[in-house]
C-alpha cells in the first residue's frame, strides 16, 4: 500500500540547478491534484528575473534568508527573512537578489504547474532557448507573459 503523504528532507526533491537559481520542487502537482505547487528556491547572488505577469495562476513567496529586491505592480520592496509576498493573478512583478548576495526562499503556486514548466526547461538544448517560437509557446503554455527586463530600482545609478 502507498503511503497517503509525502515527506521530503533538506535537500531532496527534483531539482534544477540553473546559472542563477537551485530550486527544489517540494510539493508538485501531482501531489496536490493540481491544487498548488511548494517550492523552495535557492538564488544565486547573480539572480534576477525579469518582468512578468501570470493571468490565471497566484504566486506567493515567504523570504527565509538572503534580501530580495521585489517589484510588484510598480512598487518596489525589499523582502528579507519572515516576509512575504503574495501576487494575484495579472499583476505584473519582477525580482532580483538585494545586495548582490544570496537568498533563500519559498513559492507557492496555485493553482500548480511551475513545476511542469521548470521539467521542460530541463530537456531544452541551447538552440530550443534561442528559438523564439518555442519559447513563446512554453510561457504560453505555463501562463508566463514576459513584459521585459526587471525595471530600474531607485538605488541604482543613473
Amino acid at each position: 500500500m502507498s503511503k497517503r503523504y509525502a515527506k521530503l528532507g533538506p535537500g531532496e526533491g527534483p531539482n534544477y540547478d540553473w546559472e542563477n537559481d537551485h530550486t527544489f520542487v517540494k510539493v508538485s502537482g501531482q501531489d496536490t491534484d493540481g491544487a498548488y505547487t511548494l517550492m523552495e528556491d535557492n538564488l544565486k547572488a547573480s539572480f534576477a528575473l525579469g518582468l512578468h505577469r501570470h493571468d490565471t495562476h497566484a504566486e506567493t513567496f515567504y523570504f527565509l534568508e538572503g534580501a530580495v529586491d521585489f517589484y510588484v505592480d510598480g512598487d518596489w520592496h525589499r523582502c528579507t527573512p519572515g516576509t512575504t509576498m503574495h501576487v494575484p493573478p495579472g499583476v505584473p512583478h519582477a525580482c532580483r537578489v538585494a545586495d548582490g548576495a544570496p537568498a533563500r526562499m519559498l513559492m507557492i503556486f496555485q493553482p500548480s504547474g511551475f513545476d511542469g514548466f521548470l521539467a521542460e526547461l530541463a530537456t531544452m538544448t541551447e538552440a530550443d532557448f534561442a528559438d523564439e517560437a518555442k519559447m513563446a509557446e512554453l510561457n504560453a503554455r505555463y501562463d508566463i507573459v514576459p513584459m521585459g527586463s526587471v525595471p530600474a530600482h531607485p538605488e541604482d545609478r543613473v
